[in-house]
């Protein structure tokens, strides 16, 4: 029997797994991914008295409320007092621009990358998961947050001893022949560990942050009233925005990354979809070694997918992976409903010996429920054929817009959206430029993408960049055809051609048939609501619109000369007292309050002369 190691580095000598796997292939190692779990960053040790990396506040056991809220309304007050900054104009040094805004916004949010790190895993992984929600945030800060990196200390070995003993009922010793102490990574939510089990099997051991679900307790509750907060905000809460609804979404995904059994049987599910394909390789879960905090997984180690030197020295082909990579997410989505959440190039790896594609963390996933795949057919099929309004009745169906929200707006950016979409053939366009004009068209409309819908574009996205890096004549769309026209022949036609079309017109007319038996009693609910009150007639002047913003700018010039005259007469009889601080002070506020004045009125002049 092998005695488990102690708890001290290896040598200078000694070669981790992963070098001696890019040793034997002449790879070089940095290109391995040595895990087969989450894509953890390399290990960050605990803090020494001279190292470089600092202690975080939140890594410990015990968390105190108080504390944690006053830490996250700190930041949250901060950042709402920055975006009401942000958009005004007398604010800009020099006068405000457009350049100007964007820079002050990257500035804002590199800071707010950086707070959510100092702010913990809760963060994190908020951070992470509104890297794919530009229908909410400007793009400046989609963009930081997704440079977002899991970089933290690991936890001690003494504490991973406690939560596995505590977990599966044995010590260390009992349970493993072979136990590597020093983590293979770590990141926010857990750290991974080499172990042999008794049988020579190698496995590694995912093991959980100590504490991790008191603190997600703890900030989910402080979360709560910021999304309330937001959810009324005059700024942040218009167009619909359901704020409620997207911190429910977001703690269903975090608490499901925090169970490791949903965890591996997630694994379980995804290797079964793909027990066909002999290059699909999944990590098998060891069940006797696993619990809630503790998953132990098969040891399958391969060279990073985004590695494109390490797969030429492998000697395999990149065209090859490159499809293989684009056919194994479009088989997730499209015929097994169950997909990986998030497939960046640190979730996929390659065997070095059989170029199979190998998968890693199976935290997040996605799940298609039944008959979306056919609203999201009708959707592609109004696409094709230019039609906004149908367009926008699918967006509906798909949940992503409100039945209450007014579509007028909607329709015509979608319209916008169709005619310069469709300019070019389907296999010249780009996912990525498509995802990005479909946000800039959702930022600022009552848009409520899902979930589900952000995972499948961003996988979208990360797959073409990582399969044009393969191979740069990859196209994404032409590989996502074959799986199109499957969809489109699911009630039997073998061919896209006449028949297609055909089968197309009459599920049209089926539907117009269907829409005439079901006008008599949509008449009688439009009676009834009208007979109830229930239905509102949004009437809009522009003459009217233009007065009321006249009237409103007046009445604020009239509110800033009445503080200018205030301010100017406090600050002169307190002068004239002998008070000459704080007749400074007053009389310095006063001086702004005349800069914002003489603006507002400057604001005034422009608009007279335009209208």
């Amino acid at each position: 029997m092998t005695a488990i190691s102690e708890a001290l580095p290896p040598s200078s000598g000694d070669s981790q797994p992963e070098d001696r796997v890019a040793q034997q292939l002449s790879i070089p190692p940095e290109a391995t991914v040595p895990l087969s779990v989450n894509s953890m960053p390399p290990i960050v040790t605990e803090p020494q008295p001279n190292s470089q990396h600092r202690a975080y506040r939140w890594n410990r056991t015990n968390y105190s409320k108080r504390r944690r809220t006053i830490d996250i309304w700190s930041f949250f007050l901060t950042f709402l007092s920055g975006s009401w900054l942000d958009g005004k104009q007398w604010s800009y040094l020099s006068g405000y621009t457009e350049a100007k805004q964007a820079a002050r916004r990257r500035r804002q949010a590199i800071w707010i990358r950086d707070t959510f790190l100092e702010l913990g895993p809760t963060f994190i992984k908020l951070g992470q998961l509104f890297s794919t929600r530009a229908d909410l945030f400007p793009v400046e800060y989609v963009e930081e947050l997704s440079k977002l990196q899991d970089r933290v200390p690991a936890f001690s070995y003494t504490q991973v001893e406690e939560i596995i003993e505590r977990d599966l009922g044995k010590s260390i010793p009992a349970l493993f022949a072979n136990f590597d102490p020093m983590p293979l990574a770590a990141a926010s939510l857990g750290q991974v560990h080499l172990a042999t089990l008794f049988t020579g099997e190698e496995v590694v051991v995912k093991v959980q942050r100590p504490g991790l679900h008191k603190l997600f307790t703890i900030d989910l509750d402080i979360l709560r009233g910021i999304a309330k907060y937001f959810q009324n905000h005059p700024k942040w809460g218009q167009n619909g925005r359901d704020w409620l609804g997207i911190y429910d979404e977001c703690c269903k995904i975090l608490w499901e990354e925090t169970d490791y059994i949903s965890e591996g049987q997630n694994a379980d599910t995804f290797r079964r979809n793909f027990r066909l394909q002999d290059w699909v390789m999944v990590p098998r879960v060891y069940w006797r070694y696993s619990s809630t905090r503790t998953l132990t997984l098969e040891y399958l180690p391969g060279i990073k997918i985004s590695s494109y030197e390490g797969i030429e020295a492998a000697g395999l082909d990149r065209q090859t992976i490159a499809r293989q990579s684009a056919t194994a997410y479009l088989q997730q989505l499209l015929t097994d409903g169950f997909f990986h959440a998030d497939p960046h190039p640190g979730n996929v790896a390659i065997d070095p010996t059989t170029g199979a594609l190998i998968f890693y963390d199976f935290g997040m996933m996605g799940r298609i429920a039944p008959g979306t795949k056919e609203k999201l057919m009708d959707t592609l099929l109004a696409i094709a054929g230019r039609n906004a309004d149908r367009v926008v009745r699918g967006l509906v169906g798909l949940g992503a817009i409100s039945a209450e929200a007014d579509t007028d707006p909607i329709r015509r950016s979608v319209q916008y959206l169709l005619d310069n979409f469709l300019d070019k053939p389907i296999e010249g366009q780009s996912i990525a430029q498509i995802t990005d004009d479909l946000y800039d068209i959702a930022y600022g409309q009552p848009f409520r993408f899902p979930a589900t819908f952000t995972f499948v574009m961003r996988a979208f996205s990360t797959i073409e960049g990582v399969g044009k890096g393969l191979d740069p004549d990859f196209n994404f769309m032409a590989a996502a055809q074959p799986f199109a026209f499957q969809i489109v022949n699911s009630n039997g036609n073998s061919t896209p051609d006449a028949n297609t079309f055909l089968a197309e017109i009459g599920r049209q007319a089926a539907q117009v048939g269907t829409s005439a038996l079901g006008l008599p009693r949509r008449l009688e609910d439009t009676i009834d609501k009208l007979e109830r009150g229930d239905i509102r007639v949004r009437v809009r002047s522009s003459e009217t619109d233009r007065y009321l913003r006249r009237l409103a700018a007046m009445q604020q010039n009239t509110n800033y000369a009445i503080l200018v005259a205030t301010f100017t007469l406090s600050a002169t009889m307190l002068f004239v007292t002998g008070y000459t601080t704080g007749a400074g002070v007053v009389g310095a506020i006063a001086l702004i309050s005349l800069v914002v004045w003489f603006r507002q009125l400057r604001k005034l002049d422009r608009q007279d002369r335009m209208s």
